[in-house]
């Protein structure tokens, strides 16, 4: 059964409140490529974005968007991206490894 959270073509990006349109959330991985982290659950993203928060981030912002709108936008920006489903266990890098693109 579905989440009441997950809706079909809906995902969520993490964002600096109130400077949504500055970027959302990526890590950098071992090759110094920057991976967009989206997630098919609202209540994993906000997990994540509480997790942030605990690392001195400021206040963060749970951003849905269409999915096929967010894959575009990462192919004509040649971004990297991994969506993380509800089976998938993610806590944010224990680096400095991260940046909002």
């Amino acid at each position: 059964s579905q989440s009441r959270y997950t809706r079909v073509g809906v995902m969520f990006l993490i964002t600096i409140a109130g400077r949504e349109q500055e970027g959302a959330y990526a890590a950098i991985d071992e090759y110094g490529e920057y991976i967009l982290y989206i997630f098919e659950e609202e209540d994993d993203a906000v997990r994540f974005a509480m997790l942030l928060e605990e690392d001195d981030y400021p206040e963060m912002h749970v951003l849905e968007v269409d999915e096929d709108l967010i894959k575009k936008a990462c192919s004509i920006h040649d971004y990297q991206y991994r969506i993380f489903t509800k089976n998938d266990i993610v806590i944010p890098p224990q680096t400095n490894d991260n940046d909002f693109i």
